[in-house]
């Protein structure tokens, strides 16, 4: 553990140091990162009721999700910085706030623009909620290496729990209620944390001074937003289609431009230097990776289940249930095991390769396919690997930094697995879509394009552990 892991406890803050106090501010913190994953995969069921409600063509449908997931990805940079700058707490409370608020008005939506604003506006609040809850977790534990590895581990099991949650509960809300609802049960959650959070999160400041880099936030906001939709329009105009490539270029473009304003600025919204820091930027390379080969292992497992299988909503929720609940007991009692006896790297290279192998298990699936051989096993083989890499990976990212930077170091972190789940399921869907997924109504065609897709996944995994072999140094 790095000193500045320690030095944490220093701050200038006021958090609860001993007692259930801390343990109560984890649970919310780990409720907040559950709540951002499960916002981003509850409208999955939902979707087929509001296109027909809102007048959604099949081409724009997909950006009710990824309006949310840019959203999230482009602003959880200036999360961490304002984090850093105002105090974690503050910029945790104005997160469930603007989340909130998009909740409302994502359910009271009328038409395709309004929707579009509110999921912009969950996501925009997610990205300050996401940084600022990492912060407090290294501001309440980070004294003591052996419990972070528990918080952390707490804390990371909450995101595949929020994931499956937002599947189950969604095909439940559509079922029993309305697509709606799938976006107002954000609202009370939101009320009653922002009643309780105040005596069990830590407040202050961490010690960052200066001002805020707009400039660069609109950069990299629009450079990954261009980016992104560059390669989900692929799917529809084509790779050689003017629009994809002005999308690519003009994103790639502006993202080097966020680098060099990053440079020359005398308080950047990113210290580019801050990746000198030992296995910082190998950690975040591993979350790249991670999340781009989970995620589209996630959503096209689900539209196996319901497309090949003939699992309804509310059954595909519940049989993704046993792959949640092993890859949170591997995170909360694995995970910190491992990284006591063996350090970081062992465990996120054997993780990433044992990911790569249930994904080519998964592969195998077939038109007439059985749930326990073709979905279940593999996806327990898949969950262990993703268990084994996602806490070391998440606790180099976090550590590595200086404690004024926590914020900081915690926007990169959660940037990069949002990036990576991003640009990774683009990329596999393009794939699967290549090769028979777009063929609705043909269980051969869509098992040869899922089958594709997890092929896709599992290389990726199987190129971030080659990476992360070669660029961690790995420290116990």
């Amino acid at each position: 553990m790095s000193s500045s892991t320690r030095d944490l406890a220093t701050a200038s803050i006021t958090a609860p140091r001993r007692g259930g106090a801390r343990w109560w501010g984890l649970a919310i913190i780990a409720l907040a990162q559950f709540m951002v994953i499960m916002d981003a995969s509850i409208i999955g069921v939902a979707l087929p009721e509001m296109q027909a409600d809102l007048g959604f063509t099949p081409n724009t449908l997909s950006w009710v999700f990824n309006a949310y997931v840019i959203a999230l990805a482009g602003l959880l940079l200036l999360g961490g910085r304002l984090s850093d700058l105002f105090g974690p707490r503050r910029m945790f409370a104005l997160g469930w706030m603007v989340l909130g608020a998009g909740s409302l008005v994502a359910g009271f939506a009328g038409d395709v623009p309004t929707e579009l604003i509110g999921r912009v506006l969950q996501g925009a609040g997610s990205a300050l909620i996401a940084p600022a809850a990492l912060t407090m977790l290294m501001m309440l534990f980070g004294s003591n290496p052996r419990e972070l590895t528990k918080a952390m581990a707490f804390y990371g099991a909450a995101a595949p729990a929020g994931g499956t949650a937002g599947v189950f509960l969604g095909g439940v809300i559509t079922e029993f209620a309305s697509w709606p609802w799938v976006f107002f049960i954000n609202v009370p959650i939101a009320a009653v944390i922002l009643l309780v959070m105040w005596k069990a999160l830590p407040g202050g400041k961490v010690g960052a001074r200066g001002s805020v880099d707009v400039f660069g936030a609109l950069t990299v906001t629009v450079g990954l937003a261009a980016l992104v939709y560059g390669i989900v329009r692929s799917e529809v105009v084509g790779w050689a289609a003017a629009e994809t490539w002005i999308a690519l270029g003009g994103g790639a473009l502006l993202l080097v431009l966020f680098l060099i304003i990053q440079r020359v600025r005398r308080e950047p919204l990113v210290r580019l230097s801050i990746f000198r820091s030992p296995d910082l930027g190998a950690a975040n390379l591993a979350q790249v990776m991670l999340g781009a080969a989970w995620i589209p292992m996630w959503f096209f497992l689900n539209l196996y289940l319901q497309q090949v299988l003939g699992f309804t909503a509310f059954p595909a929720g519940a049989a993704l249930l046993p792959m949640t609940t092993l890859i949170m007991v591997g995170m909360i009692l694995l995970a910190p095991r491992v990284i006591a006896t063996f350090g970081t790297k062992v465990p996120i290279v054997s993780g990433l390769l044992i990911l790569a192998a249930g994904l080519a298990w998964m592969a195998f699936v077939s038109p007439d396919g059985d749930y326990w051989v073709d979905a279940l096993l593999p996806s327990l083989v898949v969950a262990f690997g993703q268990a084994l890499a996602f806490i070391p990976s998440l606790q180099t990212a976090i550590s590595a930094a200086p404690p004024e930077e926590g914020g900081l170091a915690s926007g990169i972190v959660n940037t990069s697995y949002q990036v990576g789940s991003a640009v990774g399921l683009a990329v596999v869907s393009a794939i699967a879509s290549a090769f028979g997924a777009s063929q609705l109504g043909d269980p051969v065609a869509l098992t040869e394009g899922y089958s594709a897709a997890f092929i896709a996944a599992g290389a990726l995994a199987l190129l971030g552990a080659v990476l992360t072999m070669i660029l961690f140094r790995g420290r116990r």
